[in-house]
């Protein structure tokens, strides 16, 4: 059976793998990860050399899936589209790009509250008219917001909200302990998770795409909604979008913010452009920084130097 855990590459094979690096990578990231390996990187050629290779990049050349790749590093924290692309090499480490993308994706999250609790969108219309007129404004504090994903990503959105006086309750796969940054976890498809969903103001989800998720949030779930805003700064496929927009025309939810689709970018025509109550934003909310590629990378090499599987291992069987 294939390795799929993450575990490290040998110290004799890393010495001497070449540091192949994509294209379209900065040269100021490929000048950092010579220092970091004391190696010089060459660009993916034609045709890839023999010997172990390390490689740092978005996406795999299907030239390395023959046996030759021991480490990938993706400069992108999701790697849903990685693995679908074909066979995972067996025995290569993959490793991700998650920088400040938590931090980045908790003020998204908070902004979109805000707004909501600010009547933003509705002085926006109202001065596109000309109309003078008070709007209500609440507060964050005390009400609830569910987060599906209780991993870096959704961690930091409930220890941001948590910081606001939100209530924060996560949802994960597996039942467990507290975790931080959460007053309650529950586990998914339960009891608990349908009661915390019915008095939720919000629901947030962080969930990586994989079997399980696909498909995620459908009828059953938005049915058990009474009234939250949906925010989806995960996958876009984790969403039924007919399931979404029925739930949107008959106000069990309140309002959408999109910030992934299942196709993206979409057409004009694409019917996302039109559903009641809702924002699409441009994958926008946890974008990537240079700095993010190199200060993750530096800690991956660190961990494999003294044997230890990196924090930001993926393991290719699970899919995150």
């Amino acid at each position: 059976m294939a390795d799929t855990s993450g575990a490290p590459p040998e110290a004799g094979l890393l010495d001497r793998a070449r540091l192949l690096t994509a294209p379209g990578l900065d040269a100021s990231v490929v000048r950092a990860l010579e220092r970091t390996t004391g190696r010089p990187a060459e660009h993916t050629p034609g045709s890839v050399p023999e010997g172990p290779v390390l490689y740092v990049g978005d996406t795999l050349p299907d030239a390395l899936r023959d046996g030759r790749l021991v480490w990938f590093h993706s400069v992108y924290a999701g790697t849903d589209a990685l693995l679908a692309a074909g066979p995972w090499p067996d025995g290569a480490l993959l490793t991700r790009t998650v920088g400040r993308m938590g931090e980045r994706i908790a003020q998204y999250v908070l902004g979109w509250m805000l707004a909501e609790c600010q009547s933003v969108p509705e002085h926006t219309a109202q001065h596109a008219r000309g109309v003078w007129h008070r709007l209500p404004s609440t507060l964050v504090a005390g009400d609830t917001a569910v987060v599906h994903g209780t991993g870096h990503i959704g961690s930091a959105v409930a220890a941001l909200l948590r910081a606001c006086s939100v209530r924060t309750v996560g949802v994960r796969r597996t039942p467990g302990g507290p975790l931080p940054g959460f007053d309650r976890v529950v586990a998914v498809g339960g009891a608990e998770e349908a009661e915390e969903l019915a008095a939720a103001r919000w629901v947030v989800s962080t969930l990586p795409l994989t079997g399980a998720t696909e498909g995620f949030f459908g009828g059953r779930r938005f049915a058990a909604m009474r009234g939250a805003s949906f925010v989806n700064v995960g996958r876009g496929a984790s969403v039924d979008l007919d399931a979404l927009e029925a739930a949107l025309r008959d106000g069990t939810i309140r309002r959408a913010v999109l910030d992934v689709l299942p196709d993206e970018p979409p057409g004009p025509d694409d019917r996302v452009w039109r559903l009641p109550r809702t924002v699409v934003t441009s994958h926008s909310a946890g974008l990537t920084a240079d700095e993010d590629v190199v200060t993750d990378f530096e800690a991956c090499w660190d961990a494999v130097a003294q044997g230890r599987t990196p924090a930001l291992a993926v393991d290719t069987g699970r899919g995150y």
